[in-house]
């Protein structure tokens, strides 16, 4: 059974992005989790019968974690809601789509 999972990693700190918001989107939103102690969702993001082929979007609310940080941060900050857009060809597998994240750069992979 193939899903969709994700991992915040705060690359500034070198720990766990805690406590930031993910949307996930579809033909629409499709759900919205914050992230646990260990920057990660609680469970797949999607599933089963709600994962299926196509394009899907995950925006981190990176301003909204990078300001509960209490870091002195210019404003507008340089990042704040940042959209991974990308396609599931194959709903089967698994899907990881991990953001490595610092108040001025991110990464993503597909990560296994």
């Amino acid at each position: 059974m193939g899903k969709l999972t994700t991992h915040v990693l705060d690359t500034a700190l070198g720990k766990p992005a805690a406590g930031l918001k993910i949307e996930v989107w579809g033909a629409g939103l499709l759900k919205t989790i914050v992230t646990n102690s260990d920057g990660r969702a609680d469970a797949p993001l999607l599933e089963g019968a709600a994962f299926t082929t196509g394009q899907y979007e995950l925006r981190f609310h990176a301003g909204d974690y990078l300001r509960g940080l209490g870091l002195k941060l210019n404003e507008p900050l340089f990042l704040d809601v940042i959209p991974i857009r990308f396609g599931i060809a194959d709903a089967a597998q698994h899907f990881h789509v991990p953001l490595l994240l610092s108040p001025f750069g991110y990464s993503t992979y597909r990560g296994s």
